[in-house]
């Protein structure tokens, strides 16, 4: 079995696989593309997105988009499964994407220079210890930092990284409040997408997204019957999820193809 998800992942029908997929994903997104297929120099399938009849909304060719991030993100999902052997792919829009850097580790920083172990046993030799003044009072203890109840970090320090917990929690539940810019052209885009989850009864979601644009999700669907618009999630887990009033069944003929199923019907 190990044999042949290996075959699949990186052998000759590596590259059948990404284009099927990718038609049937930008398919059922409606925006068929025309795809230009070429390996990098690193192992990995570089894959430029020609589209057909025009760009989704927020992808504009030769640049990088949160759009084509999250389908990025999805397809090497549903290409690398347990066991397999990995190769990645990477998406771009009109163009090849520029190749992935890879993160090199910061220098360290020299030690700093000790003193000779002889040199400050000579020092210590030649400036002999001086007993204490008779009568002569202690020196004032410096003040403790006061503690937290476990004897660690001082209170105030093991306070501040809750405090922004709360306050990025506070943040995110926020989101309908926050004041931010309206976009005409990502506000209709949004709403198109609520209605069509609240008449086709279909379930959609916003991943990757920063908090202000969230915030205009939010704002845009306001109004719009049929479904329930709400961030779920917390951190860089959180998104942005459409949950019609009224789900219904997705036809088994728009399903995506699976490894399973092909498994079984051969």
């Amino acid at each position: 079995m190990s044999g042949t998800q290996g075959v699949a992942a990186g052998g000759a029908d590596f590259r059948p696989r990404v284009e099927k997929l990718l038609t049937d994903i930008l398919g059922l997104m409606g925006f068929p593309a025309r795809l230009e297929l070429q390996d990098t120099a690193d192992g990995s399938l570089s894959v430029a997105l020609h589209f057909e009849s025009g760009a989704p909304p927020g992808v504009e060719p030769g640049k990088r988009s949160q759009v084509l991030d999250s389908l990025q993100f999805l397809l090497n999902k549903m290409l690398h499964r347990p066991g397999v052997e990995r190769r990645w792919v990477m998406l771009g829009a009109g163009a090849h994407p520029e190749p992935r850097q890879r993160r090199e580790a910061a220098p360290q920083p020299p030690a700093p220079a000790s003193a000779p172990v002889a040199a400050v046993a000579q020092a210590a030799a030649s400036s002999p210890a001086q007993a204490p003044a008779r009568g002569a009072a202690p020196a004032p203890a410096a003040p403790r930092e006061a503690r937290n109840a476990r004897g660690g970090q001082p209170a105030q320090q093991a306070a501040k990284p809750a405090q922004a917990q709360a306050s990025a929690k506070a943040s995110e539940a926020d989101e309908r409040a926050l004041q931010v810019e309206e976009d005409p052209a990502f506000r209709e885009a949004v709403r198109k997408l609520a209605e069509k989850s609240a008449s086709l009864g279909r379930f959609y979601a916003f991943a990757a997204m920063k908090t202000e644009d969230r915030a205009r999700v939010l704002k845009a669907v306001e109004g719009v019957g049929g479904v329930k618009v709400a961030a779920e999630g917390e951190g860089r887990n959180r998104r942005v999820v459409f949950t019609p009033a009224k789900p219904a069944p997705m036809p088994k003929r728009s399903l995506l193809p699976d490894d399973d199923e092909d498994d079984a019907d051969a």
